[in-house]
């Protein structure tokens, strides 16, 4: 459970409303950091994830006695410092070479962790990609390949998953615009190893190039532009049950109500339902036959009763002939 601070006088409660969780929060900004003993391989990959996360990001370059996995509590005087719910530590030591620390943090206290140990010989930094780089501030897209990653029950994979997409997806947007789609991020992991050992993650970026095609949809081709990392997993540290459901809660007034009579198939097109009330059949419209149709400018009455003159004129022309038939024998 969240520790519940009080508040002694007027300007601590002021502070602490100015921490209360917001309906419309603000992009989650990422705080970079560097133990006491850090290689140079870390730091130019902090360098390189500063730049993806800008204007998203802070990077402190003095060095910081932290141990994330045995005391917390530095990382989370940091995070209520500068007001940042993402951590990334990284340091390196001979049990442990090479490692970067995932922190995500939920009301000033550490929610979860991932620890990962980059492979040297495989991990390329921005500078080592001698191309064009992505705008500052351009909203990546974020894929995910492998089995691993949506396993049903929890495990590293999908607790990177949930990191990573957290740690890059920057703000929300309601519009995409397709010259923005400038920058792509893939998560890999393999299948599991015969041996029982947990498979590498791969990270790559990729620049998206839109080239004419002669038509109106555009060719789109895919370069590398860096940084280029394999993780191996280390330890992790799982939420609590009672404080993940607290970071989950939504406020009331934020989700849309649910509109009644309208679903959604699994195909994904929508589908209503009206209610009608009961129907006056008389005035159904039924098919219609040209020998009833009317004809313009004739009344109906003024037909019948033409029709009924027709018939006795028939009827005395008949009677006359029958007369004068019997008068000639």
């Amino acid at each position: 459970m969240l520790r519940q601070i009080k508040p002694k006088n007027a300007r601590s409660k002021r502070e602490l409303a100015k921490r209360e969780s917001l309906a419309h929060e603000n992009t989650k900004t990422v705080l970079l950091l560097r133990g006491t003993t850090c290689s140079s391989l870390i730091q130019d990959l902090l360098s390189d994830i500063n730049a993806l996360k800008r204007p998203f990001s802070i990077r402190f370059t003095k060095k910081n006695q932290i141990h994330p996995f045995e005391d917390a509590s530095s990382l989370e005087f940091f995070s209520q410092k500068n007001d940042t719910s993402l951590l990334l530590f990284g340091s390196h030591s001979k049990k442990r070479p090479n490692c970067l620390t995932w922190v995500r943090c939920f009301g000033g206290q550490v929610l979860d962790m991932l620890e990962t140990y980059v492979v040297k010989d495989t991990a390329r930094t921005l500078g080592q990609f001698k191309n064009e780089k992505c705008k500052v501030g351009v909203k990546p897209l974020i894929s995910f390949s492998g089995a691993q990653f949506d396993s049903p029950v929890a495990n590293q994979y999908t607790l990177a998953k949930s990191l990573f997409t957290d740690f890059f997806r920057g703000g929300e947007s309601t519009s995409v615009d397709v010259e923005g789609l400038q920058m792509m991020i893939n998560f890999a992991a393999g299948e599991d190893a015969s041996d029982g050992s947990l498979p590498k993650m791969q990270m790559r970026c990729w620049r998206i190039i839109t080239k004419r095609s002669g038509q109106k949809v555009p060719r789109v081709d895919v370069e590398e532009m860096g940084p280029r990392m394999d993780f191996a997993i280390g330890r992790i540290k799982e939420a609590e049950t009672s404080t993940w459901k607290e970071a989950l809660k939504k406020p009331k007034g934020v989700e849309a109500k649910p509109k009644k009579n309208i679903e959604t198939d699994l195909v994904g097109d929508k589908i209503g339902r009206i209610h009608l009330g009961r129907q006056d059949l008389s005035d159904l419209q039924t098919r219609k036959m040209k020998g009833l149709k009317r004809n313009r400018g004739i009344d109906i009455d003024d037909i019948a009763d033409d029709i009924s003159i027709a018939s006795e004129e028939a009827v005395e022309t008949t009677g006359d002939s029958q007369l004068k038939r019997q008068r000639i024998a």
